[in-house]
């Protein structure tokens, strides 16, 4: 496994997976992500910085583009979203709308406890009804393996 962090410019080529979802008042699912991963030949896109340097003006516009340019090099968008009592990740359930739309592979997954998983599943269940929303990281991870190992 490879490993590329915002904002580090991934270029190279072969099969890559975008952690899309909850970042800012969620819990680190993406490191859990990574590590149930790491024995696969693909490359990990991970938004999540280790150090956002939220005092730097630039910095938002840096990551909004940085993510744009990725989830459309991804071969695999895995978006998870998790219960967070701050959160409803608006960034993210707008990215999940531009991909259902653009047609990309995607699997989705959020907590029984997120707040939009209704709007989520409704959604989805309407726009692309091939895609499971699962109800846990775990399961979510499992089905993004599985996705990978068939785009083989």
């Amino acid at each position: 496994m490879r490993y590329v962090e915002a904002p580090q410019e991934f270029t190279g080529s072969g099969s890559c997976l975008f952690l899309a979802g909850g970042i800012t008042d969620c819990p680190d699912w993406q490191k859990t992500a990574t590590a149930a991963l790491d024995d696969l030949d693909i490359t990990i896109l991970n938004p999540r910085r280790s150090n956002f340097p939220l005092h730097d003006p630039n910095a938002e516009a840096e990551q909004v583009g940085w993510e744009y340019r990725h989830l459309r090099r991804a071969h695999l968008v895995m978006f998870w979203f998790p219960q967070s009592p701050t959160s409803h990740q608006p960034i993210a359930l707008y990215e999940l709308g531009a991909l259902v739309g653009e047609g990309g592979a995607l699997v989705v997954g959020t907590d029984p406890g997120y707040v939009r998983r209704t709007n989520v599943v409704t959604q989805l269940a309407l726009a692309r009804p091939e895609i499971e929303v699962h109800t846990t990281l775990a399961h979510t991870i499992e089905a993004s393996r599985a996705a990978i190992r068939a785009s083989r």
